[in-house]
C-alpha cells in the first residue's frame, strides 16, 4: 500500500477545510457592526465597488424596497425570471439559518467554495477602505456592507443576466443602492426601524424612494395616500411615473385553494388567469401581483403580455420560507416572520382567510426594538392561548416583561410565560392538542423566532 489518502478521504478533508474556512469568515464578518446598528452612508461600499471595477454594473438589476413583503416579492420575481430562461442572482436579508442563503445563484444559495472565493476577492479592497475610513476617524465597513460587496462580486463572476436585490433597510443610503436598477419595486410602506428611518411614514417613504434612478421604471404596491404622493414626486424627479397596484395592475379574482391560492391578475401588459400560488394569505396574492408587474416592466417595459404558461410555472414554483409556513403536522405548526404591526396585521388576515383551526396557540417571541404591545393586540383575536418566550437573540425582550404586556391584553388565563423556545413549543403543542382534533400552533414575533422553531423541528432549508 502506498499510504496515500484515497479519493474519498481527500474529498472529506477538503470539505472539512471548506467548513473551517467558512466558520472563520463568518466569525470575521460577525465582528463588524451588526445589521441593527448601522452606519448610514454609501461611501464605504461605493469605494469598494470602485476598487473592484464596479461589478454591480455587470448585470441588470431589479431593486426591491418597502417595509413588509420584500423577501417574498423578491423571490417571486426571481423565480419568474428564471422560468423565462434568464440566469439570475438573488440577494435577500436577513437569513434564516445560513449566511449563504442571502446570495442565491439561479435559485440556489451560493455554495461555500464560491462564497469563500468571492470573499477573498473583495477582502483586500475592504481592508483598504477600512483603513482609509479609520484614518478619517470613521467606522469600518459593516456586516451588511461586506455581504453586499461579496454578493455583487459573486454575481459578476458567475456571470448572471439579472439580479433581484432586496434592500436591507431604507433605500437611499442602504448599501445595495450602489446599483443602477432598471426596475424599482416598492412593497407596502409602514412604520418600522424608526430609530434609523424616522417616526413618520412620509419620512420612511422618502428614504425608500431613494432607490429610484433616472430611466428606471417604478412599480408599487397599494400605499397610503401620503406615501403615494411622495413616491410619485420622487419618481417624477428622475423622469418616470410609477405604476400602482389598484390603478395600473392588480388582482382581479382570488380564491383560497388547497396549499395556497388561485389568482387572476391584471398585469401592466395583459390579464393572467388560472395562476396558482403555493403561499397563504391575501398579502401574498398582492405580492404576486406586484412581482408580476415588476417582471413585465423588466422584460418589455410593461407594454406587452408575457407568456401566461411561463408566469404560471414561475409563481407555482415560488417559495418563501418562514412566511406563514407549515413546518409540522399533528398538531399543525406554522411559523411566520412577522416582526412589526403591519406584518402582524397581514398575518392575522391570512390566518382568518386561509386556515380553520379549532384552536390556535401562539408561541410569541419579539425583539426589544419592536412595538410588542401593538403586535400582541393585533394577534389577540386569532389566538386562543399564547405562550410567551424568547429566542437566543441578545435583542429579545425578556419573557417576563413580554408576559406582563400579554396579560394586559389577553388576561392571565390565556397567557403562559416560558423562558426558552424549545419548552415553549412543547407546551404550545400540548395545549393545542387538548382542544382535540384540529388544533394548531403559530410561532411568530421575529425572523429569529421563525428560524429557531424551524430548526427545532428539523427544517433548515432557506
Amino acid at each position: 500500500m502506498s499510504g496515500r489518502p484515497d479519493a474519498a478521504q481527500r474529498d472529506a478533508e477538503h470539505k472539512l477545510e471548506i467548513r473551517k474556512r467558512m466558520r472563520e469568515i463568518e466569525q470575521s464578518i460577525l465582528m463588524r457592526a451588526p445589521e441593527h446598528d448601522l452606519e448610514p452612508s454609501l461611501d464605504r461600499v461605493a469605494a469598494v465597488m470602485d476598487l473592484l471595477g464596479d461589478p454591480q454594473h455587470a448585470f441588470s438589476v431589479i431593486h426591491v424596497t418597502g417595509t413588509n413583503g420584500k423577501t417574498s416579492t423578491t423571490r417571486m420575481i426571481e423565480r419568474m425570471l428564471r422560468e423565462m430562461g434568464l440566469s439570475t442572482g438573488r440577494f435577500t436579508s436577513p437569513h434564516l439559518h445560513n449566511i449563504r442563503e442571502r446570495i442565491a445563484l439561479n435559485g440556489d444559495p451560493i455554495d461555500a467554495e464560491r462564497f469563500i472565493a468571492s470573499y477573498e476577492d473583495v477582502l483586500p479592497f475592504i481592508e483598504m477602505v477600512d483603513a482609509s475610513s479609520a484614518a478619517d476617524g470613521g467606522p469600518q465597513m459593516t456586516y451588511f456592507e461586506v455581504l453586499v460587496a461579496i454578493a455583487f462580486a459573486a454575481f459578476a463572476d458567475a456571470p448572471i443576466d439579472v439580479a433581484v436585490v432586496e434592500v436591507g433597510m431604507g433605500g437611499s443610503w442602504d448599501a445595495t443602492n450602489v446599483v443602477n436598477a432598471k426596475v424599482a419595486v416598492v412593497t407596502p410602506i409602514a412604520l418600522d426601524h424608526e430609530r434609523f428611518l424616522g417616526p413618520s411614514v412620509e419620512g420612511i417613504a422618502t428614504e425608500k424612494g431613494g432607490i429610484f434612478k433616472a430611466g428606471a421604471l417604478v412599480v408599487s404596491a397599494v400605499q397610503e395616500p401620503e406615501v403615494a404622493e411622495i413616491l410619485i414626486a420622487l419618481a417624477q424627479g428622475v423622469g418616470t411615473t410609477p405604476a400602482f397596484e389598484g390603478n395600473q395592475f392588480g388582482i382581479l379574482r382570488r380564491e383560497v385553494a388547497v396549499g395556497g391560492q388561485q389568482l387572476a391578475i391584471r398585469g401592466l401588459g395583459g390579464v393572467y388567469d388560472d395562476i396558482f400560488l403555493p403561499l397563504h394569505g391575501p398579502h401574498q396574492g398582492h405580492n404576486a401581483a406586484l412581482a408580476l408587474a415588476a417582471v413585465e416592466a423588466f422584460v418589455g417595459g410593461g407594454e406587452h403580455r408575457l407568456d401566461v404558461d411561463v408566469i404560471r410555472a414561475g409563481l407555482a414554483g415560488a417559495t418563501s420560507p418562514g412566511r406563514l409556513e407549515v413546518v409540522r403536522r399533528s398538531p399543525t405548526v406554522l411559523v411566520d416572520a412577522a416582526h412589526n404591526p403591519a406584518g402582524a396585521l397581514a398575518l392575522r388576515a391570512a390566518l382568518e382567510d386561509s386556515f380553520n383551526f379549532a384552536k390556535i396557540v401562539g408561541v410569541v417571541a419579539i425583539l426589544e426594538d419592536k412595538n410588542a404591545s401593538m403586535m400582541l393586540e393585533i394577534l389577540e383575536p386569532v389566538l386562543d392561548d399564547i405562550v410567551v418566550s424568547r429566542t437566543t437573540s441578545p435583542r429579545a425582550i425578556d419573557p417576563e416583561t413580554l408576559g406582563q404586556l400579554a396579560i394586559e391584553i389577553y388576561g392571565e388565563n390565556r397567557v403562559t410565560v416560558v423562558d426558552n423556545l424549545p419548552d415553549a413549543l412543547d407546551l404550545a403543542a400540548q395545549i393545542a392538542d387538548e382542544g382535540g382534533f384540529g388544533g394548531g400552533v403559530l410561532a411568530t414575533g421575529s425572523i429569529t423566532t421563525a428560524a429557531e422553531i424551524r430548526m427545532l423541528l428539523g427544517v433548515t432549508d432557506g
